[in-house]
């Protein structure tokens, strides 16, 4: 069975008050940053193009208020295609947040791990 996510299972409990960024596959365009708001999900590839530039500026919270990009979407829809066993190809569905910032687990960078264990498959 296929979970179904819904925005009330998936956003915070302050998501009124929050500032919630994430990223979504755009068929034709690839991943895009993107404002989630109560009203829709939004471009904020005028802001930055991926989710490390973002959150490396200084005035990132000032750049994503300022921004007024497209509406792509109603939460509900894009996050109804998110899951890959009942995806549309065709349609835009949400991804990690995360894009090029080195994340770490238990104390390991997971990228180092990543390449690591590539290459031993490799060999």
């Amino acid at each position: 069975m296929t979970p179904e996510l819904t925005p009330s299972q998936t956003l915070p409990q302050d998501a009124e008050q929050a500032l919630l960024i994430g990223r979504l596959w755009q068929p034709g365009v690839g991943p895009v940053l993107v404002q989630v708001r109560p009203d829709g999900v939004y471009d904020l590839s005028g802001v930055a193009s991926t989710c490390s530039e973002l959150l490396d500026r200084a005035d990132r919270v000032e750049a994503v208020h300022a921004q007024r990009g497209a509406r792509l979407g109603d939460l509900a829809t894009l996050l109804a295609n998110t899951h890959p066993d009942t995806r549309q190809d065709s349609q835009p569905w949400l991804l990690a947040p995360c894009d090029l910032q080195a994340l770490k687990a238990a104390g390991v960078t997971f990228v180092a791990s990543m390449l690591e264990r590539v290459i031993e498959e490799q060999a």
